[in-house]
């Protein structure tokens, strides 16, 4: 028997389901960005569309990367007006961008599995409670963190660990401190759990050369464990991610707090 083709393939895309697909583009790396990924494979399901239609919309996203053009990763290039104007409006207003995918993916799952959903927010905008805040920092820190995670392609900038069970998405401008820079993926940087917490205690900075300095208290430091967990990052910068390069005025911020 023919398998049935999805009922959206061969529909123009529309706004709603572009949205998802950059939501979706932003937390997964672009190497996987492949119609057997799991997570394509679900938001496929989820837009009534195959993963292959998915996959290249994804593909479509990555040609308007100028991050991967630097590195010479290419895209499909086949972006509409449509990918060029989502791109546009959220590429820089990455709250919006996660509060109306996450509005989105739950009015559909609502739909399609009525008897099961479960809603993880009811209403982004609406009145702020205890619960409603718990919930939406949640959701901003999950997207942060996948973004950050598959921009470094889930390796530590610093060492290299590529276990993603010790990995930290730890942001630059501190969450409490600006609450502007919370969910831009450009104030993350992955690292593991040991240079996360140096990095946060101010041991180690980077500068907007992206070098790694080493601070006073760890200069200072003779013992084996440091020399172990510092000694190797002296003269080297931070390995480069392929999406969401640290932006240097985010670094700037950080450095003036670096050593005092």
């Amino acid at each position: 028997m023919k398998a049935e083709k999805p009922e959206r393939d061969g529909i123009n895309w529309v706004r709603e389901e572009a949205i998802l697909a950059f939501d979706l583009y932003c937390r997964i790396p672009f190497r996987k960005t492949k119609a057997n990924n799991p997570d394509v494979i679900s938001l496929s399901q989820l837009l009534g569309r195959t993963p292959a239609s998915v996959a290249r919309k994804l593909g479509n996203f990555g040609s308007l990367d100028p991050e991967l053009k630097k590195k010479n990763i290419s895209g499909l290039g086949h972006s509409s007006k449509l990918d060029e104007s989502i791109w546009s409006e959220f590429n820089t207003n990455w709250s919006a961008l996660v509060i109306e995918a996450n509005r989105l993916r739950s009015f559909r799952e609502r739909i399609l599995s009525p008897a099961t959903y479960t809603p993880q927010m009811r209403n982004l905008t609406g009145k702020a409670t205890e619960r409603f805040q718990v919930t939406k920092q949640r959701i901003y820190q999950d997207f942060f963190r996948q973004c950050v995670l598959s921009g470094f392609n889930q390796t530590c900038c610093m060492c290299g660990m590529p276990h993603t069970e010790l990995l930290i998405a730890s942001h630059i401008i501190p969450w409490s401190a600006r609450e502007d820079t919370r969910v831009n993926p450009q104030n993350g940087l992955c690292l593991c759990a040991s240079h996360d917490m140096a990095y946060e205690k101010g041991l180690i900075g980077i500068g907007i050369d992206f070098s790694i300095l080493l601070g006073d208290k760890a200069v200072a430091s003779k013992d084996a464990a440091s020399n172990f967990l510092f000694g190797s990052l002296v003269g080297r910068k931070i390995s480069m991610p392929d999406r969401f390069l640290p932006s240097p005025e985010f670094l700037s911020w950080r450095l003036q707090k670096f050593n005092k």
